[in-house]
């Protein structure tokens, strides 16, 4: 069963903690984190590249030149592709990049990235991460304590003081447990569990 150190703000041990190993120290399969990966940077694609192909470019009614004597090629319309201004061959036209991937396949990733943290030794669990107002100094002083330079801040419940106090500080992101994606896990050297946010972590991936 893996085993976590749980910490306090000023980096003091706790207690430790045994988490479920069916989620958090399973084999992991680079090619299904990276089939999640490819999935989510794909649908951030706007797909709104545009062309103008022959038919959509104005004008072109009438021939350029006449068909012979001009020593130039025959064309028959300002619209065609050979044409200075004329229409696009083969250009991009909007499109949906959008990749499905099965909700197993979602859930099994998830438990992998959170796998592949703990047994790279990247997973922290805080006791909690209570501040009494935003104050971006002090989550900055906390962050240095326990040595965390880009990480990723997962809480049980919304917490303004500690989301805002983290928003202008660089390589660090705060989420609640119902937002725990596989992209942002991966993304951020560290992962950091608010230790009560780990029963709904289990609760969602144990079903």
């Amino acid at each position: 069963m893996p085993t976590v150190t749980v910490y306090n703000l000023s980096g003091e041990k706790v207690e430790d903690l045994v988490l479920k190993d069916e989620i958090f120290d399973r084999e992991v399969n680079p090619h299904i984190l990276h089939q999640i990966v490819s999935a989510v940077q794909t649908n951030h694609r706007a797909g709104t590249s545009a062309s103008k192909g022959r038919s959509d470019v104005s004008g072109g009614g009438k021939k350029p030149h006449r068909q012979k004597g001009t020593g130039r090629a025959r064309q028959g319309s300002k619209s065609s592709p050979l044409m200075r201004g004329g229409g696009i061959v083969f250009g991009p036209h909007p499109r949906a990049y959008e990749q499905k991937v099965n909700k197993k396949v979602k859930k099994l990733a998830m438990k992998m990235a959170l796998s592949s943290k703990w047994q790279g030794e990247q997973l922290m669990v805080l006791e909690h991460f209570d501040l009494e107002e935003i104050k971006t100094k002090r989550f900055a002083q906390v962050m240095d304590r326990l040595q965390l330079k880009k990480a990723l801040i997962i809480t049980d419940q919304e917490n303004q003081n500690l989301e805002k106090s983290a928003h202008n500080v660089k390589g660090m992101k705060v989420l609640r447990a119902d937002g725990l994606n596989v992209y942002d896990v991966l993304r951020y050297d560290h992962l950091v569990l608010l230790k009560p946010s780990i029963p709904i972590i289990e609760e969602a991936l144990g079903q």
